[in-house]
């Protein structure tokens, strides 16, 4: 039960960007209020790479262990719950949970992440995270080598495969319809022996995730190990654009390069105002941002 009510800095969500900038507050000896529904983006992939110490952890071991650091620090308080509402006052912000509790602080950290917009494909959301995947740094080496496919066009698909092309030589291109590759880079992908199909996507069959064929309308399969795909996103949080924080084109929080969003007090940390998404950028932002709200709280105060 929290009986305080007003935080020099509240933090809103709770995975690893969030608890990185807790810490950070924490051992600035800041009033924090860490405020989380528990939805992190990463909860269905098995396994978090690429984060040195934690690397093949999975993302839940990694949360908690961090939670439990975080909380030595005293004067960090938790609350579980969705905040549904964020107004500007006078002498900051205040914030309105689902369960219609209050509180207030000075300044607002969102480490709220983004929804993944995943295509509507049978098949596709139960292997997501698991074998089909955005980012061969977090996991390319766990796949390298293996019959591997790309979901996208134009110049999309041929950058991507490019990019993969360093993990596995076992490539395929999927345009999920009429290629709008150009003349030239049909040609260079065809020098590379990546295979085009044009076919459209029916399903993926799987088993627990782990994808075995890629089957199209036309009634043909294809045998796969592995796929990646960057599906589109949205904010998981609609709070910062309703009291004004701006989106830049790619549809992520508008930052400065100290984190802070168009809105004086309020700042974003993780994948919401990153494109980079990975473990360790996410822990990064939230320290860097801490330290950057930490230091504008004391120039506030020393006058």
């Amino acid at each position: 039960m929290i009986e305080q009510t007003h935080f020099e800095v509240i933090i809103i969500g709770g995975s690893y960007s969030g608890l990185s900038a807790a810490m950070s507050l924490g051992r600035s000896l800041r009033q924090v209020l860490v405020i989380d529904s528990g939805l992190a983006c990463n909860r269905q992939t098995p396994h978090s790479h690429n984060f040195i110490t934690q690397d093949g952890e999975t993302p839940a071991a990694i949360s908690a262990k961090a939670k439990k650091q975080v909380q030595q620090y005293k004067t960090i308080q938790f609350y579980n719950g969705l905040v549904i509402g964020i107004e500007k006052t006078n002498n900051g912000f205040e914030i309105t949970t689902e369960s219609a509790k209050v509180f207030t602080s000075r300044k607002v950290l969102f480490a709220t992440g983004v929804k993944d917009i995943l295509p509507e494909i049978d098949g596709f959301a139960s292997c997501w995270g698991i074998s089909i995947l955005h980012c061969p740094y977090c996991h390319g080496y766990e796949v390298k080598n293996e019959k591997t496919a790309v979901i996208a066009n134009d110049d999309m698909g041929f950058e991507y495969v490019k990019m993969i092309s360093n993990w596995t030589k076992n490539l395929k291109l999927c345009t999920n319809g009429k290629s709008a590759l150009t003349a030239e880079q049909t040609k260079i992908l065809n020098k590379h022996k990546v295979e085009i199909i044009e076919n459209e996507i029916q399903s993926f069959e799987h088993e627990n995730g782990n994808i075995q064929h890629i089957v199209f309308k036309n009634g043909e399969k294809t045998a796969v190990k592995a796929i990646y795909h960057r599906p589109a996103f949205e904010q998981h949080c609609p709070l910062p654009e309703s009291i004004g924080c701006e989106l830049n084109e790619q549809g992520l929080l508008k930052t400065d390069a100290f984190q802070r969003t168009t809105v004086p007090g309020i700042y974003a940390s993780g994948d919401n105002h990153n494109p980079a998404r990975s473990v360790a950028m996410a822990v990064y932002t939230g320290s860097f941002a801490a330290a950057i709200i930490n230091r504008e709280l004391i120039e506030e105060d020393f006058i």
